[in-house]
């Protein structure tokens, strides 16, 4: 079976129509129905595979897998409105501040930190751009150096888990979310450590861009391990009981993302700050992000059966698998093409559209198991890129939305060239040498 001509003009008109901004979700579909009906008409398109899309669609929402996502988002935002990044960062910020270039190093600490109790990047760097950028704005930091490392610093929800975006993976790539959430964490924590290597050679390199605190700002707070103690417990707890019931079985990632939820709620309760208000605006939150993933789900549903029906997805793999160099070509071609995507669509699109295309070529030749965990965790620190690339970064967008109108929108975008390219580094890395995902996978 050949492929129609219509499926590679599937995405031409659908990226076109998503770069002009039609919301993707209903791009989808109305691509698919589009060509659904121009496949009928000249006769090379079954309509039967129309049939089984409600039973498609009833896989969607009965998937257990993606249960996990709501659970995740609640957990995280119920975490940013009981204001435990402003915690964080206040008394991190007084540990890390004597030292020169001390609280950008402290939003790189509490960027990891939150990346691993909320894994919600929006609130990761709307709190810490509110936060921490007037105080280095206000004691000299060069703005670019602060909007750069705040905006990366939110990214690592992207892959430190627990992240939506390895559990998006899982589901489109058929893995498991617990060992994408195993395989990802060296990854993530060497990454937030290149963040910090680079925050200090920075600052060493160039002494009035990120200057030292004055000694009578530690001074000003009493206690302060005590109070060190009081704000890091809290939420370390809630990631080791999260993600340590995941690595040691006890928990389904779905199960684990519930306690995690109910934990949240705890913590908020605990500092006096759950009340209906913000649970009301955790639920709303909540069901937002969970509503955009599951109307994306459905058409990229619908456009991947429109799309395998005119025989695309042979065309796909025959390409894909006939690259020079093989499995080392692939892995060339799907990470440049991820990597390009990102800097104009979102990684949700990304996810959906592309990579149940690049599975099965994969798969067809001989990337499978550790492999793939590997493969999956590559990809997902190619899409987190996608959140600092000019010129639709969300990251970018989050923090120019929070920023005061002195940290200009170029100093932003010129801010996160030099933290983009420590992502590829970290990238680089992780291709090279694939240990430092499959070293913790179970055998």
């Amino acid at each position: 079976m050949t492929s129609d001509p219509l499926a590679p003009l599937m995405f031409v008109v659908l990226f076109l129509l998503i770069f002009v901004g039609y919301p993707v979700a209903f791009v989808l579909g109305g691509v698919a129905v589009l060509f659904g009906g121009l496949g009928v008409a000249n006769g090379n398109f079954d309509p039967r595979f129309l049939q089984m899309f409600p039973d498609r669609v009833f896989g969607v929402m009965s998937n257990q897998v993606l249960l996990a996502v709501p659970f995740f988002i609640f957990m995280g935002t119920m975490l940013e409105r009981s204001r435990l990044a402003e915690d964080l960062l206040r008394t991190i910020g007084l540990i890390f501040g004597p030292v020169r270039g001390g609280l950008a190093l402290a939003v790189v600490f509490v960027g990891a930190l939150l990346a691993a109790a909320t894994g919600v990047v929006g609130a990761s760097v709307v709190a810490m751009g509110l936060i921490s950028l007037p105080i280095m704005q206000r004691y000299g930091y060069r703005p670019e150096l602060a909007a750069g490392v705040i905006c990366a610093s939110g990214t690592l929800g992207q892959i430190i888990p627990p992240s939506l975006v390895l559990v998006v993976l899982a589901d489109q790539l058929g893995e498991s979310v617990g060992a994408l959430f195993v395989g990802a964490l060296v990854p993530g924590v060497m990454l937030a450590v290149l963040y910090g290597v680079y925050v200090a050679g920075m600052s060493w390199a160039r002494p009035d861009w990120a200057p030292a605190l004055p000694p009578e700002e530690r001074e000003r707070v009493q206690n302060l391990g005590r109070e060190v103690l009081r704000v890091l417990v809290p939420p370390l707890v809630l990631v080791l009981v999260v993600l340590g019931s995941i690595f040691a079985g006890i928990a389904t990632p779905t199960e684990a993302g519930a306690l995690g939820a109910v934990g949240a709620m705890l913590l908020a309760a605990a500092h006096g700050r759950l009340d209906r208000e913000n649970v009301f605006a955790t639920a709303e939150a909540t069901l937002r992000v969970t509503c955009m993933v599951i109307f994306l789900l459905v058409g990229s549903t619908a456009f991947t059966m429109v799309f395998r029906g005119l025989a695309g997805d042979i065309w796909i793999e025959e390409h894909l698998t006939n690259l020079p160099g093989g499995k080392i070509g692939l892995l060339v071609v799907a990470n440049l093409a991820v990597f390009v995507l990102g800097f104009f669509i979102d990684f949700f699109e990304i996810a959906f559209i592309v990579l149940p295309l690049i599975a099965p070529a994969a798969r067809k030749l001989g990337i499978v198991g550790d492999e793939m965990v590997w493969f999956s965790v590559l990809l997902a620190m190619n899409l987190q890129t996608s959140f600092l690339t000019p010129p639709f970064g969300f990251s970018l967008f989050y923090l120019r939305g929070v920023a005061p109108p002195e940290v200009t929108t170029g100093a932003i975008y010129r801010g996160v060239v030099p933290f983009i390219g420590v992502q590829l580094v970290g990238l680089a890395l992780v291709w090279c040498f694939p240990e430092i995902v499959t070293a913790l996978l179970p055998s």
